[in-house]
């Protein structure tokens, strides 16, 4: 079943005060792109998320974002260097008396000053982080993944749906080319006839032999049999699993092709309208297959 290559998914877990949030969003491009967004006490870990991303992704522009949190910011404890300050307060007296700087430092302004407040160091450590980080991937992974399923199915489904619109075109075409090589014939011979005079002069198997090649180069079959042919191969792709969005946008270039030597073949208007119709199909299809993974 086809994949679509957009989508999104979100995850968070939380465990001993530490939450960490994984948001992971795709869009389509022809080979698989992963950019990633880490917190620095995991960013070693880079390349574990591009190998577990290309397990489950094939192609796509894959962005990840990975964020930290410490549980209830009211819950730590932060520690006052007071010997630091201290430091900081002589310095500040000492320039006043020996320069002459008038001005006195602020509790605002000591609290600023580097090391004097010292955060107590995370007991967790970068691997406690990371199997944390890795079980909400996983889960933002299942999320996306559901979300590419959904709107491949949906695509799926149209899809069907023009190539029933194609092959009702192709019939139509088929039915109304039949009298094409006659008629063509016709014109030719009536052309014949009014530029030479004595018609009897005219060497008729010659003639015949040449009207039956004029009419074998305006003859359609072949190109709506392998049209047909491309169809049926079409919906059969649709099928296969993993998604093969490169062998669809094959197949429509291929469709596209006996359009235009059809378009380039008949001479009849109503014919050249329903060849516009399928090339319209085509154009529609070809857009949407653009996002097929």
């Amino acid at each position: 079943m086809i994949t679509s290559m957009t989508g999104y998914g979100r995850a968070a877990f939380r465990s001993d005060g530490t939450e960490i949030l994984v948001e992971i969003r795709t869009v389509n491009n022809r080979f698989l792109d992963i950019m990633t967004k880490l917190p620095r006490c995991i960013a070693g870990y880079e390349q574990q998320v591009r190998e577990i991303i290309s397990k489950r992704l094939q192609r796509g522009r894959v962005s990840v974002y990975i964020s930290l949190s410490r549980g209830d910011e009211s819950g730590i404890q932060l520690d006052l260097n007071l010997e630091v300050a201290k430091a900081y307060l002589k310095i500040a007296q000492k320039l006043e008396q020996d320069l002459g700087v008038a001005g006195k430092l602020s509790v605002a302004e000591l609290l600023a000053m580097p090391d004097v407040i010292a955060v107590p160091v995370q007991e967790t450590t970068d691997e406690e982080i990371w199997q944390l980080a890795e079980q909400s991937l996983q889960a933002a992974i299942e999320q996306l993944v559901a979300m590419r399923a959904e709107e491949g199915k949906n695509l799926a489904q149209d899809f069907r749906h023009r190539v029933e619109q194609l092959e009702k075109l192709i019939e139509e075409m088929e039915k109304r080319a039949v009298e094409q090589p006659r008629i063509e014939m016709n014109k030719l011979s009536e052309r014949i006839t009014k530029l030479i005079d004595n018609r009897d002069a005219v060497d008729e198997s010659r003639l015949e032999m040449e009207l039956a090649l004029i009419a074998d180069r305006i003859d359609i079959t072949e190109e709506c049999v392998r049209f047909h042919s491309h169809n049926q191969l079409f919906l059969q792709t649709l099928e296969l699993e993993p998604s093969q969005g490169r062998k669809l946008n094959f197949l429509l270039q291929e469709m596209h092709r006996e359009a235009n030597t059809i378009g380039s073949k008949t001479s009849q208007s109503d014919v050249s309208h329903i060849v516009v119709s399928i090339k319209d199909e085509i154009e529609k299809m070809r857009e949407q297959v653009q996002n097929i993974e």
